[in-house]
């Protein structure tokens, strides 16, 4: 006998977009492109993710200047959980910020009664901590932004900002997050770097970029953005159609002939600043020749040779 697949953040996002489908269909309707949470918080105590549990309290705002949001079991009704969230962010802020609660809700209540949680804890929190403010960030990613409705908005068209702005709005998440999400979804070699001030804050890459070790340039701790790039230029505040770039400028170990297309989106202040990198596809390495074997072949004659 098989060992029980291990509740991972995006396999309890499906399974909660299939309950949603069945209910909507059950209405006559489909499901939004922007997830309804208050039906997902709702239906939820009824699922196999909510057993010994009555409700989950609507979200309610909470000005706790420490965190962005809480869940929280009622001491006095252990069968009784409530959100909140911070009334002072953004809608879209708020929508992630609750749709990381329920991650908490379903991925691990049973390990605490109340989460306190702020963003600076994905990021430089205790390994623990770290680690279970990922999952929660990870499942409400691929709750609101599911990869089947991703990839077929992404399919056959060109990437750039523009088109990741319209994606965000239809989801009704922030920017930030839909890049952040394109990057673990995409196949492309991409890396989106975020700048704090005129430093590198993080940085995340796609599985492609991780796998050809493709990294941007360091030049010091913190990094500051490369010469001669558009996130060092000041005088340009948004490039949403994209600029090709000798890839060597931003990754010191792909060669010289290949290009990088950078993207650069700045925030009001232009304190903040997300640059988005999507490279070109990675040569075959030195010692794989085979792909020139193939060269000549198109997939008549790959066919027709079987």
């Amino acid at each position: 006998m098989s060992a029980a697949q291990p509740l991972t953040p995006p396999i309890a996002a499906n399974h909660i977009h299939k309950w949603l489908r069945a209910w909507y269909a059950s209405a006559g309707g489909e499901v939004p492109d922007a997830v309804d949470l208050g039906v997902v918080q709702q239906m939820l105590p009824d699922t196999p993710y909510g057993q010994g549990v009555k409700v989950i309290k609507p979200p309610q705002a909470l000005d706790i200047a420490s965190c962005e949001g809480s869940l929280v079991r009622n001491p006095d009704d252990t069968t009784e959980w409530g959100i909140f969230y911070n009334p002072k962010a953004s809608q879209e802020r708020r929508r992630f910020t609750v749709a990381h609660e329920l991650g908490h809700f379903v991925l691990h209540r049973s390990q605490k009664p109340r989460f306190n949680c702020d963003k600076e804890s994905v990021y430089s929190g205790a390994d623990t901590v770290k680690g279970i403010e990922r999952e929660a960030d990870d499942f409400a990613s691929n709750l609101l932004m599911p990869g089947d409705l991703l990839r077929a908005w992404l399919s056959q068209q060109s990437v750039d900002l523009h088109l990741l702005s319209t994606i965000a709005q239809r989801f009704q998440v922030s920017f930030e997050a839909l890049c952040i999400r394109f990057i673990k979804f995409t196949e492309l070699r991409a890396i989106l770097v975020y700048w704090d001030n005129g430093f590198l804050k993080y940085e995340w890459r796609s599985s492609s970029a991780i796998r050809t070790r493709a990294r941007i340039r360091r030049n010091g701790d913190p990094a500051e953005p490369p010469s001669g790039t558009l996130a060092a230029d000041a005088d340009i505040a948004q490039e949403r159609d994209g600029l090709d770039l000798s890839a060597a400028i931003w990754c010191p170990e792909e060669a010289s002939h290949m290009r990088v297309r950078e993207f650069k989106h700045s925030y009001t202040a232009r304190d903040r600043v997300l640059t988005l990198l999507i490279l070109e596809s990675a040569e075959p390495r030195a010692w794989d020749r085979s792909w020139q074997d193939r060269e000549s072949l198109n997939s008549y004659d790959q066919f027709g040779s079987r």
